[in-house]
């Protein structure tokens, strides 16, 4: 299959060219649209609910707003994992599916699960939403609305809301890709009826009343419609208030006729809503935020894109002195992990070239190596596309390309070398021919090459199958590069059946200066350095074997003390800062704090804007209290750093400066995405979360202070915070029921008393052209400032008095749970432990130690870790099982392959050999295991095994073909092999070190992995070529086992090479194949059914019986007959005799068939036998040939031992040896193939061998081309198309149709009345008959064409064989009397003189070269001499 596409590719270039032209545009187009981010998004599975309740304290949020709605989501199908957050007025319930369910079954799932949670909560105190369909990248842009300086005293930041509000926010909004527009900070414009009580006290109303007044007052109706005067008038009552004085005009009560205003009891303003949130930027106080949230799986690219374009359109559009401010745009991060892709891909490709061309030595073959760089790169990038990939850092920056292209290396340097080995027979064909020859030439050693390539990178992508298999964040992580590197080989295997043999074909020149080149040179050098080494390492197989034990030993004893991290932290180039304040802070305050710290920290000149949010946004997916901020800092680029050199360093510092001006705060540095990443993930913003279970929320705070003090002096254990749960200030009412049943009130009613006059209650909506702000009704400042105010709110009785609330409730200070925190229904606390300068792994194994001996926790408390550790444990978990089945599947390659434990075992031993470099490498870097690592070492495994396969097939070539003494055979043939054993270890090695090397943004995560497996191949290529050697001849068996393995196409189907079977004659292979050749009974079955027809020519249609009993027939006595009869119809005998005539030629048609079948599988026997004798003659003369030059390599090598010659002789000796050995292969190889071919034609289980070991001269049989059978067979077609002519014209003559039949009458007088009737049937209607003689007339002329043209063809086919069988035949004669009588003598004379050192070495090698190539050029000429002569013999229609 393999070589038909290879001959398929070759023979018809110009649709390879389109085919390669197609992808090309293909690819750009996909490279143009495909989705392109900075990191992939690990972000898991998730849904969260949010519920606001202005009015509920914490504990009631969880008991009234949470509760509900974890009970409703807990029997979804496909949950994994429940977490809540319960604040003051807010809660958010976060539920993680499996990835499987998908992004909107899940939500479809919740929305149908929300309106029965939404019927437990009590009326009024919230409704349950979805949150945005986002995810841990979502936050692509965020922009504040900055005033120009001029125009600070024009705009107050509740213009600046509403500007973001009601312009911004709506045009942002229709955007492509964005899922929700988020609004931070600034004051939500409010139209406010400030109540003042003290009115209300002496006009005696209460605030219901107000209330009740201002919702009756503000609406309006419709009437239907009037027509009148043919015109219909739509009735609209209008009552809606539109301006603060239509609100303060609204009667509240009338007393006496005298009308009470709602300004006479509350001043009618422009107000706010309450604040939980707010936003400052760059020391200069509060501002109003945007946040643009992109909706999940969208092109992080294009969306911002579109964003960027949007906000410079509504610049123009924007009140004069605003202008939209960018603080965080992701676009920076994914240009900047875009150019650490493109160094990445361009260096890798560049170096990759470079070590091609090195080691290779060819330019045009190193070119054409390099061209399928590209090409496999779009082919990756055209899939990525239709499997909807994202191009990230992972995606594309971790393709190693001098993996991808090992593959075409192997067959272009494979195809270079036949065509140098060649170069004779090219240089004597004429120019005409040439290009069919380099075809030849290219797809024989591509065909052969084919499946070693396919094999090697078959096992790298069995190797990613187990990364596949990932799930979970490191599933997300790695998964597009396991996909994106399997698409990029898939495309090169493709490329190296299609593209790489014709570009070959076309490009590549046979090398006629033989002249060393660098890479020669280079080879020759390291092969001297190389083989007193190994031949050391023989003459002490033991220690070298103990030395690699050893080394082992020692990767596992460092891998033991190196630590591990999840996955190494991607630099985003931003910082964010958590400052940790007092619970229970105003907002106030908390505004005053993180001003003085971006004051702080922008005096640092490596900062470029700061923005801080606090508190919760106006859609809280990020729930924050408003003691709570994250702020966000933008650097500059670190060429322009002077405070530090790392990030690391400059977050201590910055740290230093915060706590040294601002006393008792801590700061946890993160980074934005990595902050959110880590809060949607694990529910946790800190690298370790240590989580605390338990009921007693004070009990947890208590146990979980007692953590941070034990772990304080942790190395490397930073920003050690816990988690805010206690403290929470609160002003508690409790009320009397007795006393409010005494006065005849309700709770529902104080409730809304307290609700309206200090929360404020909304009693409408006024209208501004198309803004909308609500009208709240709330007590004035003055009054809702202390607890007084609250314990003297006004409650009117049903008699008309007013009485403070203290009458019926008691009011105090207290304190409250400022958060409660669930996982899976249980309340939990939080200790957050941010790792710096340290791996993960380590400093949890410290802190897990020093809490088991310092924290007891009483019953029924647990502490388990969560956050990035929680990750690494799971990850850890899933490499537990994927690494050992890479393993597995390796070794079930490598056994299948060489059907031997022995042989896959010595191979399997570059595994551990590779992880000691991967090992030390990671170790000398100073860089802990990672999951990144792991990866590194799963693709390492796959690599290194390549180099072994390729050494221990060649020792098996070597072993087979003559050679016996092992260390001989092992020197020889790792000295051999070197060139492509280092030229897949260096170009792999080197294709990942850029990314090893590389300081660019994203290359953190790519370092480990690069690490690995360079130091792994660096490892496993050196040992490989000594360790390997060494276990090989340590098990190598004295014992020979008599069958030879083809190591390759084993991994599709065990095939051996040498058979045995019986030995045949030519005319014995002609009648098995005439016995058993299924075509030829077919044939034979064919004569003997139209043989049985010959019979059906007098072919009579049924004779008809009838009845009839007719009215209208009567006899005498007037009653009907009734009539029997019987009919016949017959043709006229003309056509009958026609008929016959049709059938006897058929047979004789299918007869002479028969003959022509004989006659082409005699030819074919023929041609395969003495095709197979030809291979046999040359494997022959190889033997022969195997003999000298293994005595006189063994001479060379003994000569330079004792310095009697140069090394080159040796070397020379020794190639020549294993040149013939590889020819003597290939006959091998040709001769099973030709047997096969054999084997085909006669169809037999047995396997066939020529009695012939050498050719003789065919005689040519004398023949005239009008007894061929294929003419006698066209004649017998055209007789019978002039048969089937005749009978369809005798079918135009009428047919005879008789009938007898007797009418009875069965009255009384019984009588019979007889008669017949006679006629013809004419055909009146001709069309049909017409077409059908026209047709049949047609066929003779096609019949008769066909013979005329096929006996042209004979005529010219037979004088181009015959001009062929001179030729040859003259370079037969030429060689047997002029050439042949010397050769013997020649030989002699030249081992005679060779061996009293007459002539050197090369010399001698030389003559007997000359000698060789007339032998087989006297082979080949017979060979086609003698199948010439077949065609002459048979003459098969070319055609």
């Amino acid at each position: 299959m393999l070589q038909t596409i290879i001959h398929y590719s070759l023979k018809h270039k110009l649709i390879n060219f389109l085919f390669v032209a197609a992808l090309i545009v293909f690819g750009i187009y996909a490279l143009m649209n495909i989705p392109i981010g900075a990191v992939p998004d690990i972000t898991n599975n998730q849904v969260q609910v949010i519920t606001t309740s202005r009015n509920l304290a914490t504990e009631d949020v969880e008991k009234y707003l949470t509760y509900p709605v974890e009970l409703e989501m807990a029997n979804l199908p496909g949950v994994k994992e429940i977490r809540s957050i319960s604040k003051f007025g807010l809660s958010v319930v976060t539920i993680v599916f499996e990835e499987n369910q998908g992004t909107y079954l899940p939500r479809q799932l919740i929305a149908e699960k929300l309106k029965s949670a939404e019927e437990k909560i009590p009326k009024g105190f919230g409704i349950p939403f979805m949150g945005p369909i986002t995810t841990g990248l979502g936050e692509i842009y965020q922009y504040v609305l900055d005033v120009k300086p001029a125009y600070k005293e024009r705009y107050s930041t509740t213009d600046l809301r509403t500007i973001q509000d009601w312009i911004v926010k709506r045009q942002l909004s229709g955007i492509p890709g964005v899922v929700e527009v988020n609004t931070w900070g600034g004051y939500l414009k409010t139209y406010e009826v400030a109540i003042d009580p003290a009115r209300l006290r002496a006009i005696n109303l209460s605030i219901t009343e107000v209330y009740e007044a201002m919702s009756r007052n503000n609406g309006l109706a419709g009437g239907g419609y009037i027509e009148k005067n043919n015109e219909s008038y739509f009735i609209r009552a209008e009552g809606l208030v539109s301006t603060l004085e239509e609100i303060g005009n609204i009667v509240v009560d009338n007393r006496d006729g005298i009308p009470i205003y709602i300004k006479d009891v509350a001043k009618v303003k422009l107000g706010h809503a309450t604040r939980f949130g707010a936003i400052t930027g760059n020391g200069e106080g509060e501002k109003v935020l945007g946040q643009i949230m992109m909706l999940k799986n969208a092109s992080s690219k294009a969306v911002i894109n579109a964003v960027q374009k949007k906000v410079a359109s509504i610049q123009s559009s924007l009140p004069e002195g605003i202008m939209i401010n960018p603080i965080l745009d992701r676009s920076h991060l994914v240009k900047k992990t875009t150019l650490t892709i493109s160094e990445n891909l361009i260096l890798g490709c560049l170096i990759v070239i470079l070590v091609v061309i090195l080691l290779l030595g060819n330019l045009r073959s190193a070119l054409v190596v390099a061209s399928v760089i590209p090409l496999s790169l779009i082919f990756a990038i055209s899939l990525m596309y239709i499997f909807d990939l994202d191009a990230n850092l992972m995606s594309l920056g971790a393709i190693d390309f001098g993996i991808i292209i090992d593959g075409a290396v192997i067959i272009v340097e494979y195809i270079a070398f036949n065509i140098s080995r060649e170069i004779k027979k090219i240089g004597v064909i004429l120019p005409e021919n040439r290009r069919s020859t380099m075809d030849k030439i290219t797809e024989h050693a591509a065909a052969k090459m084919m499946r070693s390539a396919v094999f090697g990178q078959l096992i790298i992508i069995i190797v990613f199958i187990p990364i596949l298999s990932l799930s979970g964040v490191e599933g997300k992580m790695f998964r597009p590069m396991a996909l994106t590197f399997s698409f990029a080989l898939i495309g090169t295997m493709i490329l190296c059946l299609t593209y790489v043999p014709m570009m070959c074909a076309l490009f590549i020149k046979p090398d006629t200066k033989n002249k060393k080149n660098i890479s020669d040179r280079l080879m020759l050098f390291l092969q001297r350095l190389y083989q007193p080494v190994i031949k050391a390492a023989l003459n002490a197989r033991s220690v070298v074997l103990g030395m690699a034990v050893i080394l082992i030993l020692v990767a596992v004893f460092l891998f033991s003390r190196m630590g591990g991290e999840f996955i190494p932290t991607l630099d985003e180039g931003d910082f964010v800062i958590q400052p940790v304040l007092k619970t229970g802070m105003s907002l106030d305050k908390t505004i005053e704090m993180t001003t003085r710290m971006e004051k702080i920290i922008k005096r640092f000149p490596e900062v470029n804007q700061i923005a801080s949010r606090i508190g919760a946004a106006e859609v809280p997916t990020d729930p924050m209290s408003m003691e709570e901020s994250d702020v966000i800092i933008t650097l500059h680029a670190k060429k322009h750093w002077v405070t530090a050199k790392s990030k690391d360093a400059l977050a201590d510092t910055m740290k230093a400066a915060i706590e040294a001006e601002i006393p008792n705060v801590e700061v946890e540095f993160t980074q934005p995405i990595e902050m959110r990443f880590n809060e949607l993930i694990t529910g946790v913003r800190a690298d370790l979360a240590i989580k605390l279970f338990g009921d007693d929320l004070d009990l947890l705070y208590k146990k979980a202070i007692e953590i941070k003090n034990a772990i304080d002096q942790v190395p490397g254990a930073a920003d050690i915070t816990v988690e805010k749960t206690e403290g929470l200030p609160q002003m508690t009412v409790k009320y009397d029921r007795r006393k409010i049943a005494q006065y005849g009130l309700n709770i529902e009613e104080l409730n809304n008393i307290v609700s309206m006059g200090f929360a404020g209650l909304s009693a409408g909506i006024i209208f501004e052209g198309e803004r909308q702000f609500d009208l709240v009704i709330k007590y004035d400042e003055a009054n809702r400032k202390d607890i007084r105010d609250l314990s003297e709110s006004l409650v009117k009785m049903p008699n008309g008095q007013q009485m403070p609330l203290s009458t019926f409730a008691s009011v105090q200070y207290t304190t409250g749970p400022a958060k409660i925190s669930r996982d899976n229904t249980k309340r939990r606390i939080v200790v957050g432990v941010n790792v710096r300068g340290r791996d993960l792994q380590s400093v949890v194994r410290d802190i897990q130690t020093i809490i088991q001996s310092q924290v007891k926790l009483p019953h029924g408390y647990l502490i388990e870790y969560g956050g990035q550790f929680e990750n690494l444990q799971s990850a850890m978990k899933r490499l537990m099982i994927a690494v050992p089945i890479a393993l597995v599947l390796i070794f079930l390659m490598l056994y299948f392959a060489f059907d031997s434990f022995r042989d896959a075992m010595i191979i399997y031993s570059a595994i551990p050999l590779s992880a000691v470099g991967g090992v030390l490498l990671l170790y000398i870097r100073d860089m802990p295991f990672s999951i990144s690592a792991g990866v590194g070492f799963i693709a390492l495994f796959g690599i290194a095994v390549l180099n072994g396969i390729v050494l221990i097939e060649y020792f098996k070539e070597l072993k087979s073909h003559g050679m016996h003494d092992i260390h001989e055979m092992i020197v020889v043939g790792t000295t051999n092999r070197m060139r492509p054993v280092l030229l897949t270890a260096s170009a792999a090695a080197l294709g990942f070190l850029p990314m090893a090397i590389s300081t660019s943004a994203g290359a953190e995560v790519q370092r480990p992995l690069a690490t690995v497996v360079i130091g792994g191949l660096i490892t496993a290529t050196l040992l490989t070529l000594i360790v390997l050697p060494v276990l090989y001849s340590l098990l190598e068996v004295k014992k020979r086992k008599k069958k030879a393995i083809n190591i390759l196409p084993l991994i599709f189907l065990l095939v051996p090479v040498f058979m045995s079977g019986q030995t045949i004659t030519l005319e014995q292979a002609i009648q098995i194949a005439g016995n058993n050749n299924l075509g030829l009974k077919s044939a034979s079955l064919e004569v003997q059914k139209t043989q049985a027809l010959l019979g059906n020519y007098l072919d009579v249609p049924k004779t008809g019986v009838y009845w009839g009993y007719d009215h209208n027939n009567l006899t005498e006595s007037g009653d009907p007959l009734h009539v029997v009869g019987i009919s016949q119809s017959f043709k006229l005998p003309g056509v009958y005799a026609a008929q016959k005539k049709l059938n006897q030629q058929q047979a004789t048609s299918s007869e002479t068939r028969l003959v022509l079948q004989k006659e082409k599988l005699t030819h074919q026997v023929t041609a395969a036998y003495m095709q197979a004798v030809y291979f046999k003659s040359l494997i022959k003369e190889y033997h022969y040939l195997d003999s000298l030059l293994s005595r006189f390599q063994s001479a060379a090598i003994r000569k330079t031992e004792l310095g009697e010659t140069n090394h080159l002789e040796s070397l020379t000796a020794q190639s020549k040896y294993q040149a013939n050995t590889l020819k003597l292969i290939q006959a091998e190889g040709d001769l099973g193939e030709a047997k096969q071919l054999m084997k085909y034609y006669l169809n037999t289980t047995d396997d066939p061998e020529p009695v012939e070991d050498s050719l003789t001269l065919l005689a040519v049989l004398p023949k005239r081309i009008e007894d061929h059978s294929l003419l006698v067979y066209e004649n017998s077609l055209l007789d019978l198309a002039q048969a089937a002519q005749e009978v369809t014209i005798k079918h135009q003559l009428p047919d005879i149709n008789l009938s007898v039949f007797n009418g009875i009458n069965f009255n009384n007088h019984l009588r019979s009345y007889p008669g017949f009737t006679a006629g013809l049937s004419v055909p009146l209607w001709k069309q049909a008959y017409k077409s059908n003689t026209l047709a049949a007339s047609k066929e003779i002329e096609i019949r008769q064409n066909e013979i005329e043209k096929n006996k042209n063809d004979l005529i010219q086919y037979q004088n181009r064989l015959t001009s062929q069988l001179a030729m040859h035949r003259q370079a037969i004669d030429k060689y047997t009397q002029q050439i042949q009588p010397l050769q013997g003598a020649v030989i002699q004379s030249a081992e005679k003189s060779f061996q009293q050192g007459e002539i050197d070495f090369f010399q001698y090698i030389l003559t007997l070269e000359n000698n060789t190539d007339m032998k087989m050029n006297y082979l080949y000429h017979v060979y086609k001499y003698n199948q010439t002569v077949i065609e002459l013999n048979f003459l098969i229609n070319p055609n």
